[in-house]
Parts: structure tokens; sequence; C-alpha cells
């Protein structure tokens, strides 16, 4: 994690979180306690607030996973003739 002072650092409450993410705050707090978001509680009475870098974070995360399954799922729906470059290749349009 790159040394941010802490007067840079934006923090967003679950619900703004949640709200970016489509998801429900209890699913936020699930991601901060699986340490997949950063996370921290301030102020008095403590209250959780959660990185906004570690949003950003997450959701390139997130792209990047979804771009390896779909170049796998395309790899398991390649022939072998397409992937040695021999044969009739299938589904030609």
């Amino acid at each position: 994690m790159p040394d941010i002072p802490i007067s840079d650092m934006r923090l967003l409450a679950p619900a703004q979180v949640a709200e970016v993410l489509g998801v429900s705050i209890d699913e936020v707090m699930a991601l901060v306690e699986q340490a997949r978001l950063r996370g921290m509680r301030v102020g008095s009475p403590a209250r959780w607030r959660v990185e906004a870098a570690s949003v950003s974070e997450y959701l390139d995360e997130q792209a990047e996973e979804a771009r390896r399954m779909a170049l796998w799922r395309q790899s398991n729906e390649a022939s072998f003739p397409e992937l040695w470059g021999t044969g009739v290749v299938r589904n030609a349009d």
C-alpha cells in the first residue's frame, strides 16, 4: 500500500460504498472483514469508514477477474484444430 498522508486519504461511509458497488451494507462490511476492502473505525462514537482507494482497487481486481474468466471460457470453447491452426474451424460463420 502506498504511503498516503492521512490528510489526503478519502474515507467513505459503508452506505456510500454499498451504493457504488451495488451491494448491501452488510456485504460491504463482509468485504472489510475479509480484508478485501480497507476499513477503519474513526470518530467518536466510532463509525466504520472505508478507504476510497481500496474501493477502486477492488473494482479493478473484479474487472481483471472477469477478464480472466472470459478468456478461460473462450479457451475452453476452442477446438484443438483452432488452437493448432490446422483442420476445420468450428462455428465458422
